[in-house]
């Protein structure tokens, strides 16, 4: 299984956001933490505001926070509006199917199986647990290089 970059950072803008509690950072400030593209981050936020698990103001004084407790944003639901399809193999997107065998096929049902599990795991996760299971010092791995030698 192999998620994509929008699902991959929005957990990472998460991550983020919850080490810096009720600070507002900017798209610019995430993207520099993680040596990604801006461009990418602003629709990844645009996704995470729509769902509500963070708060993203315009502006000089805006920025973008947690809009939910950690405990209250669970992994899987964050997973599922990232990666809305999950479409492990050709033949589960009914519309560009063109595998020949799809009719008799016993693979598909056993994929579909194991991406029920994989969410099942995620389903029983929240940020707050992955913030219990990071380290303490998660958060100065954010910062420019030379002030985490110090």
């Amino acid at each position: 299984m192999h998620l994509t970059l929008h699902a991959d950072y929005s957990l990472r803008v998460l991550l983020y956001l919850a080490t810096r509690r009720g600070k507002p950072a900017s798209t610019q400030d995430i993207a520099d933490a993680y040596g990604i593209s801006k461009h990418h981050l602003v629709r990844v936020v645009q996704t995470l505001a729509g769902q509500g698990v963070v708060d993203a103001r315009a502006g000089r004084s805006g920025g973008v926070m947690l809009g939910r407790e950690p405990k209250d944003i669970n992994v899987g639901r964050v997973l599922r509006a990232a990666e809305p399809d999950f479409h492990l193999v050709e033949c589960f997107d009914r519309e560009r199917n063109g595998c020949p065998i799809t009719p008799a096929c016993g693979l598909k049902g056993v994929l579909v199986e194991a991406r029920e599990a994989f969410l099942s795991v995620l389903d029983r996760y929240t940020l707050a647990d992955l913030l219990e299971r990071s380290r303490p010092d998660l958060g100065d791995f954010f910062l420019p290089s030379p002030a985490r030698a110090s």
